[in-house]
């Protein structure tokens, strides 16, 4: 088990990048720093918030605006298949033009 497991919490950033929402750890960093991250329905534009199982995620990505339930804490990056068992996604919304 890893540390994240054991203390039942992991980085917003981290879990993003072993989610993988985007390429680079830095780049899902920048993301939530940017701001229009929500966690659980509250603006963060912290990297370092704290994501536990069961948290809701809401982030502009690509065009789309996706709300994602976390159903388990990454214990590394992973392959595409394995990142996918981390989240439900609970809606995928374009944004209006």
């Amino acid at each position: 088990m890893n540390a994240e497991a054991e203390r039942g919490w992991q980085r917003l950033d981290m879990f993003l990048w072993c989610a993988r929402m985007l390429r680079a750890r830095a780049d899902c960093a920048r993301l939530v720093a940017a701001g229009g991250v929500r966690l659980n329905r509250q603006e963060t534009d912290k990297p370092h918030a704290k994501v536990r199982v069961g948290d809701i995620i809401t982030l502009p990505l690509r065009g789309d605006v996706l709300v994602l339930e976390v159903l388990a804490l990454a214990e590394r990056r992973g392959p595409a298949p394995e990142a996918r068992t981390l989240y439900r996604l609970i809606a995928e919304a374009s944004q209006p033009p």
